[in-house]
């Protein structure tokens, strides 16, 4: 149980970390560990990674050029037939295995940004790994992704292997859970903070993973700057304006870039709620049939900005994005 298992949850909750606790405890316990991120050619780097450089191409392209006169055709190349694969990633896996059993150890396998993998890559993974979990080999796989990866693969025929994976979904921590890291963190390195600042700096987080850590290290670095052990209310009110500053460029801008002026325009008709929007309002405040807005909701779903809630609804997707775009407009 638990050999495969899927994290998923928002952009900054953590899931990367979690790939990261995940290695380091297999490693502790002497296992292999390949940590990988879903783009293209992600088979073929396992493979590489699983062999080590060793092994021969299961199928081989050769295309010679020459280059000359500002003219060029490619050298050669070499690569593995996508027919091939997922043969050629389980034998991988089984000749790693092989090895690590001699040394009663096992092998675990990391992906991250599971969304943007490739579905024929997905099947080679699935099929191959299948494989070794009826062989009841030593090996365990964690794929960690944004919500939206969990219903492309439990909708995959081909990849229903993967819904007998264990599910984690990771989600904003309760506010007193984080007052109370607040209090033990601060105190614990022998910073003097009040409850009511203390209760502050937990509101302003709403619980998102990334922005309690934006937080607390600024406001933290307020009060070091100033070489003083005390937390006073312009350290909390200056850390806080320095998180939001970090949260805009490491999170909502990046999200906003690439997007056209009308997908942008679908989202601040959207930021006018406090919550979830019902489509049909968000077509009536860009001026626009509903038909219109749907080309831009669907473009928006598919880059994981928006998400449904209900049928009919939609909300961000990206935490504190609403805000920006208030503030922004």
């Amino acid at each position: 149980p638990g050999r495969i298992m899927l994290v998923t949850g928002a952009r900054g909750t953590g899931k990367t970390v979690m790939l990261t606790v995940f290695g380091d405890r297999a490693k502790a316990r002497r296992w292999d560990v390949i940590e990988e991120t879903a783009s293209a050619g992600l088979c073929e780097r396992l493979v590489d990674a699983l062999r080590t450089g060793r092994g021969a191409l299961d199928h081989l392209t050769i295309r010679p050029s020459l280059t000359f006169a500002g003219a060029g055709i490619g050298l050669g190349e070499a690569e593995l037939s996508p027919k091939r694969m997922p043969e050629t990633l389980r034998s991988a896996i089984a000749g790693r295995l092989d090895a690590l059993e001699k040394r009663h150890a096992g092998l675990l396998i990391t992906i991250d940004e599971t969304q943007a993998a490739e579905r024929s890559d997905m099947i080679a993974i699935a099929t191959a790994i299948q494989h070794q979990i009826r062989e009841r080999r030593n090996i365990a796989i964690v794929f960690a992704g944004l919500p939206q990866m969990i219903s492309d693969l439990f909708n995959d025929e081909v990849i229903t292997f993967l819904r007998r994976a264990k599910t984690n979904i990771l989600t904003d921590i309760p506010l007193d859970e984080v007052r109370d890291a607040f209090a033990t963190t601060f105190r614990a390195s022998g910073m003097s903070i009040t409850d009511a600042q203390l209760s502050t700096a937990a509101n302003v987080t709403a619980g998102y993973p990334y922005m309690i850590q934006l937080v607390g290290y600024h406001i933290w670095d307020a009060a070091d700057m100033r070489d003083s052990d005390t937390i006073i209310d312009a350290d909390v009110t200056a850390g806080i304006e320095e998180a939001r500053i970090d949260l805009d460029n490491a999170v909502c801008i990046p999200e906003l870039q690439g997007l056209s002026k009308n997908d942008r325009e679908y989202l601040e008709a959207m930021a006018a709620s406090d919550g979830p929007s019902p489509t049909v309002n968000v077509a009536q405040r860009m001026g626009k049939t509903p038909n219109y807005a749907a080309t831009y909701r669907k473009r928006l779903l598919d880059a994981f900005v928006i998400r449904e809630t209900e049928r009919g609804e939609v909300d961000f997707a990206v935490p504190f994005l609403r805000e920006y775009l208030r503030r922004n407009q």
